[in-house]
């Protein structure tokens, strides 16, 4: 089995800045994407940034503001915003593309809620 976990979040003022970590555990053989993705109440989950071998992408929504990384050898990623404004509050998830046991899938973690507010 493989387990995503987020650490960071909470209460940020405006104008702050955000830094989200996820771990990955588990039978693990390697990691192919690794992205952020946000939901706010009432809507689609939005994706927000992603990286892979090839580089790092970013939502319109976060662009100028937003960097991701990944560490392999900790199976881990990171998201950084900074500026916050409030329209980035949201619950933010991890996800991972793992290959465990021969099979690549999605996994997600349990989400961490952001508040953006004074």
């Amino acid at each position: 089995q493989v387990q995503l976990v987020e650490f960071g979040g909470g209460l940020v003022q405006p104008g702050g800045s955000l830094r989200l970590s996820c771990a990955a555990s588990g039978n693990i053989y390697s990691i192919y994407d690794m992205g952020w993705y946000r939901q706010v109440p009432g809507k689609e989950r939005e994706w927000v940034a992603f990286i892979t071998a090839g580089g790092q992408k970013y939502g319109a929504s976060v662009q100028g503001r937003c960097t991701i990384s990944r560490d392999n050898a900790k199976n881990t990623v990171t998201l950084q915003i900074n500026p916050l404004k409030p329209e980035d509050t949201a619950v933010y998830y991890c996800h991972m593309e793992v290959v465990s046991g021969g099979i690549r899938r999605n996994y997600w973690g349990q989400g961490t809620q952001v508040t953006v507010s004074s």
